[in-house]
């Protein structure tokens, strides 16, 4: 009789072991690599805080077509070349349905090979045009382009008149691909670049290619393209110089608290284009992202206990497309996957209002973009 009640105990433990394998095995698996440590930390965090708050949320409400959704993420540090190994364990070990990161345009070029040769959807989080121009079949992403952040950019300067301009860049991914697209669209808007200087993404020190842009003759403003820490110290060195008397422009890449945090007093009159995000709580009511960042905005205050950042709704946006996708495509069939995001129409998200198409892997346009300015430590929308 023990033999028997022993033998079904065995059974039973087979069964429900078996069970939670199959279980395990029908999640949705969503792999991740960003940059939640390194220079880049202040992006990449926010975007894991939100993917793991709203995936807990999506599988509280049951899930996506009746299975959990499973996040399997590592962190590249900041590293592309750690992006890359990682990537490849997500794709041939982790056994990944899609592929949500790329922090920064380094490790997003380090992955993109992977994910074209295992045909992995994937949705990069990072800025610069290159990664979805020329299009890549695998390839989407949520951000601005960096191409479009220098036409905002220029043509609000043109509305003021502004017409010889100071470009600093950073020599990352992003900011050489900033770089060059203000090379490239500036001429469109009546723009001169009469001074063209770089800095690294660790420099603790920018003054010197400041002070050459500040002598520079007939400069009427000085645009800086680059993310993490550097523009905070671009932005610092600005006011140490006093340089105020000359308009301060940053890109996207710096749209969160947290440069403002890093930058103090200096931050004062800085302008750039962000997405609505930064500034939800100013729209109208009848704007269509009102409802989608001030939800966010309230969700992620809640359980962090800190504003979000535009970053974390990259990674958002990115999430919500793939499950819409995922939900469309009726499972998780990669090429099925794939071609619903190509399809995406009229999406809300807190970046903007995704269209995309064959011929187009982000779907944005420059409406997606608002300008502001810093205005007594705060940002507001610009006039």
């Amino acid at each position: 009789m023990i033999a028997n009640i022993f033998k079904k105990t065995l059974i039973a433990g087979v069964l429900a072991m078996s069970a939670a394998g199959a279980y395990a095995a029908d999640n949705i698996k969503i792999g991740s690599v960003l940059s939640v440590t390194g220079p880049a930390a202040f992006l990449g965090d926010p975007e894991l805080k939100t993917l793991q708050l709203y995936i807990e949320k999506i599988n509280a409400a049951g899930g996506v077509l009746g299975r959990k959704l499973e996040l399997v993420h590592y962190d590249d540090g900041s590293d592309a070349a750690k992006a890359n190994g990682f990537t490849k364990r997500l794709i041939e070990s982790d056994k990944v349905d899609v592929l949500i990161g790329g922090t920064t345009t380094g490790a997003t070029m380090a992955m993109a090979p992977l994910v074209d040769r295992a045909s992995m959807p994937f949705i990069s989080l990072a800025g610069a045009v290159v990664i979805i121009d020329p299009v890549k079949k695998w390839v989407f992403k949520t951000p601005h382009t960096d191409r479009m952040a220098a036409e905002k950019v220029f043509e609000d300067m043109k509305k003021r008149g502004i017409s010889k301009v100071g470009l600093l860049s950073e020599t990352s991914g992003f900011g050489a691909s900033g770089r060059k697209e203000s090379q490239i669209v500036a001429s469109k808007y009546g723009i001169t670049l009469v001074a063209d200087e770089t800095y690294g993404p660790k420099d603790t020190d920018i003054t010197a290619q400041l002070t050459r842009i500040k002598n520079t003759s007939g400069v009427q403003a000085v645009f800086v393209f680059g993310l993490g820490q550097g523009p905070a110290v671009v932005t610092k060195n600005y006011g140490q110089l006093a340089m105020s008397a000359l308009p301060l422009y940053q890109s996207h890449g710096v749209a969160s608290d947290e440069y403002l945090k890093l930058s103090g007093k200096a931050a004062e009159g800085v302008r750039l284009p962000t997405p609505a995000l930064l500034i939800g709580a100013m729209l109208p009511d009848s704007d269509a992202q009102k409802a989608v960042v001030v939800g966010y905005d309230k969700t992620y205050k809640e359980r962090y206990k800190i504003d979000p950042s535009t970053f974390g709704g990259y990674a958002l946006d990115a999430l919500n497309l793939s499950v819409d996708a995922i939900k469309r495509a009726g499972g998780t069939d990669r090429e099925k996957v794939r071609t619903a995001l190509e399809q995406t129409k009229g999406f809300v998200g807190t970046t903007g209002v995704f269209n995309m198409s064959a011929k187009d892997h982000m779907g944005l346009d420059l409406s997606a973009f608002r300008m502001v300015e810093v205005k007594n430590g705060e940002w507001q929308l610009s006039k």
